[in-house]
């Protein structure tokens, strides 16, 4: 088992990974805010954190991983109204589709995805705790966290007071004793269609006290891994170490880890300037192995670029890999060189998980392969398996992503009926747009058959 170390946003230094209860990791990563379709960005800290869990799985911890889904927000009230459709029907349909969305990522379900919706009593509970402390007050049917009765609030963001304006809107400044008190559970609005009982009227939670009691719910307190990306620094993840801290008096977490934003015309990827690229286009435009391969190819800390070129490069970057296994023989056994360079691989994950440098093994270990292949011997797969699995890459070396997709299946279908009604334009058309996602069409004696290209 490798020592593993991770950047730390709150102490700024990369620290050793410390198990509350050895071999056993708790890994908690802010999920999507269900009002829409989730975008490419919403999906690199679902793919940083699953597969951090397969590293860690690796080497041999007991890792769970947990993605919450914040299913009760201003957001979800607002793209509901502008629809026409109830709130809590809009979230379930936008859940189901951040589902069907994420499972196409092909690395499987998070261990637990818990819902707000679904955690009230734990909120109700944790925020009844604040007030019995000193720590939140009830105002109006408001409940505010008093960001003044917690003296290291600041501790993460590393901001002055006077900057930590929560972006709650002018309704609430009236009521509030500070500026940066922030809501932990607010009265019912006109015009908001769900709601539930709480000591303090009718309302629905904040959404920091939210993530704050799902996290213990599950993992209990002093987990070791709560993640998300670096625009939650402040004021999300700020306000839940205050929250669980002040009730609980032990930290929430261990360690706070920040993947960067997805970036577009240098600026990062949000709805709200409208520079969206919706995940499932994505992975149905460039299939998910060079979406997985354009992720890990950097590090989860920095901002990443989306571009056509660089997925396209990706694409290539996967063609090698493809290649290379169809030269492997399965009986054949590993060399000792080619075992030392996976050995490096997991090393530089245990780093900061750094997928860069890691995927530069993954095409050493290629390299050395082709290398040999080429001299005349006989090599297998050895641990490449292992490598490819760590990345969300597996099926490159069973095969699978070798089968076309339904999409593809179905354009292919097409075609041949517009060559049956002699339209050979929309078939050429259609033979094309195949080409363009890697697909040819090859006439059998068997009939038609789409082939990888």
């Amino acid at each position: 088992m490798r020592e593993v170390r991770l950047q730390d946003t709150l102490s700024g230094s990369v620290r050793r990974l410390e198990p509350r209860d050895p071999p056993r990791v708790g890994i908690y990563a802010c999920g999507p805010t269900v009002y829409g379709r989730v975008h490419v960005g919403n999906a690199r800290p679902y793919v940083v954190f699953s597969l951090l869990k397969r590293f860690l799985e690796h080497e041999g911890y007991d890792a769970a991983f947990v993605a919450n889904v914040t299913d009760v927000n201003d957001k979800i009230y607002d793209a509901a109204r502008e629809r026409g459709v109830p709130s809590d029907e809009l979230a379930r349909e936008m859940t189901d589709a951040y589902v069907a969305d994420t499972d196409e990522l092909g690395l499987g379900r998070p261990d637990r995805e818990p819902k707000a919706s679904e955690t009230i009593a734990a909120i109700i509970s944790l925020i009844a705790a604040l007030i019995e402390g000193g720590h939140a007050y009830e105002a109006r049917g408001d409940v505010y966290f008093r960001v003044a009765s917690f003296a290291d609030y600041g501790k993460l963001s590393n901001r002055p007071l006077d900057e930590m304006r929560q972006g709650e809107g002018d309704d609430s400044a009236d009521v509030k004793e500070a500026p940066q008190d922030f809501a932990l559970w607010k009265a019912r609005k006109e015009g908001e269609d769900t709601w539930w009982e709480s000591p303090w009227g009718d309302g629905r939670p904040g959404w920091h006290i939210e993530c704050s009691a799902m996290a213990e719910q599950i993992l209990g307190v002093d987990f070791e891994v709560h993640g998300g990306g670096s625009d939650l620094i402040f004021p999300h993840h700020e306000n839940e170490i205050a929250q669980t801290e002040a009730a609980r008096g032990r930290p929430l977490a261990r360690l706070w880890m920040h993947n960067g934003m997805v970036e577009m015309a240098d600026e990062k990827m949000a709805k709200s300037v409208g520079n969206i690229r919706l995940l499932h286009g994505a992975l149905e435009q460039f299939g998910r192995e060079a979406f997985l391969m354009w992720l890990v190819g950097a590090h989860y800390r920095k901002p990443l670029a989306y571009t056509e070129e660089a997925l396209a490069d990706a694409a290539r970057a996967v063609d090698r890999v493809r290649e290379l296994v169809r030269r492997l023989d399965p009986e054949a056994p590993s060399a000792p060189e080619l075992d030392a360079i996976a050995e490096r691989f997991f090393d530089e994950l245990a780093d900061d998980f750094n997928t860069p440098a890691a995927r530069a093994e993954l095409f050493a270990w290629v390299a050395e392969a082709n290398r040999r292949l080429d001299a005349g011997e006989r090599i297998g797969p050895g641990r490449l398996g292992e490598l490819l699995h760590a990345f969300g890459l597996e099926s490159l070396l069973s095969g699978e992503s070798e089968r076309p997709s339904e999409e593809v299946e179905r354009m292919a279908a097409e075609r041949q009926e517009a060559r049956a009604a002699r339209d050979f334009e929309r078939a050429d058309r259609l033979r094309d747009e195949l080409a363009a996602r890697g697909w040819e069409i090859r006439d059998t004696a068997d009939g038609p058959r789409l082939v990888r290209t």
